[in-house]
């Protein structure tokens, strides 16, 4: 079984492995089978139809691809970041970016994968992953200001 919890990593630390992951999408793109953009991605991770799900981090707002690092956990599929999302719409074969891309069939990319997907092994068990941070919920549901004590009123004689 993988462990998933070191699958994730942040890939703005590691230049190598993203160039990597922009490789294997352009291969992937041309002979093999891409879920394109975050609703399809996740549908084909719920389905578990997905071998690799990479993602960009500069996403604004972060809720659109919070849910995905979660999901391939709950699902053990891998899963990385990259740092741009038009780099990675690029590398799918796409003229604008994109904020997922789930691989469904590697096609003749299928040794870059496995080789991939190892090494994403091997660097998660260097250092522990950094998981995307959603904005907490409890800070944008403040409690209400307590009103102020009632002004004294004017006794009128």
């Amino acid at each position: 079984m993988i462990d998933l919890e070191r699958e994730v990593i942040d890939m703005t630390e590691n230049q190598e492995l993203v160039n990597k992951a922009y490789s294997l999408l352009n291969i992937v793109s041309e002979t093999g089978k891409l879920r394109k953009g975050t609703n399809e991605s996740t549908k084909a991770i719920e389905r578990k139809q997905t071998k690799l799900v990479i993602f960009a981090e500069d996403v604004s707002p972060p809720e659109v691809v919070a849910h995905i690092t979660p999901l391939c956990k709950e699902r053990e599929i891998p899963c990385i970041g990259v740092p741009f999302r038009a780099e990675l719409g690029k590398a799918a074969g796409l003229n604008v970016p994109t904020a997922c891309v789930a691989i469904v069939d590697a096609g003749e990319g299928k040794k870059q994968l496995t080789d991939l997907v190892s090494e994403l092994s091997k660097a998660g068990s260097k250092k522990p992953a950094k998981e995307p941070e959603a904005p907490a919920e409890e800070k944008a549901e403040e409690k209400p200001a307590e009103p102020e004590a009632p002004a004294e009123e004017e006794k009128s004689e």
